[in-house]
């Protein structure tokens, strides 16, 4: 029997030659992520997420027509000042009100070059008012999803 001179790609990883290529700096640090519930059932969703300890996340609930946010403890800010260390915001509907406040805000997070995601939690259905609100604004948008889903983005975008 001879034996074969083609070595894995397992093996070929472990030469030096291949280390040359390997990333030796540690992670990023975590992401400066704002999430944005548009509407009253959202932000019961948000609420519940911002009881987790996360690294530089922060929470809201959008004011039409988004020009302010409402953080959790009720304090109303401008959403510009919010926007200013964010690299990652979130927005998260259940029922698509508050299509004003995401045309803002997406709008806002356009211009600054800030990474735009989407929730519909709209459990089972694939289209609904909720996707179609974010649909424009969303560069990543995640339908149907559930509840969970913003604690595995969070967690998945190190916020």
């Amino acid at each position: 029997m001879t034996q074969s001179r083609l070595v894995s790609s397992c093996a070929r990883a472990a030469t030096a030659e291949e280390a040359a290529f390997r990333i030796d700096y540690p992670l990023a640090a975590a992401r400066n992520t704002r999430v944005v519930a548009l509407d009253a059932a959202a932000g019961e969703i948000v609420r519940q997420a911002a009881q987790t300890q996360w690294a530089q996340a922060r929470f809201y609930s959008a004011v039409d027509p988004g020009h302010s946010l409402v953080t959790m403890s009720g304090e109303r800010v401008p959403l510009v000042g919010e926007l200013e260390d964010s690299n990652t915001l979130v927005l998260v509907s259940t029922n698509g009100e508050n299509t004003e406040a995401a045309a803002t805000i997406g709008a806002a997070c356009k211009v600054r070059g800030i990474m735009t995601a989407g929730l519909a939690v709209t459990p089972g259905q694939l289209t609904s008012e909720a996707l179609f609100a974010l649909r424009p604004y969303a560069r990543i948008l995640l339908v149907p999803a559930e509840e969970d889903d913003l604690f595995e983005l969070l967690r998945a975008t190190r916020a």
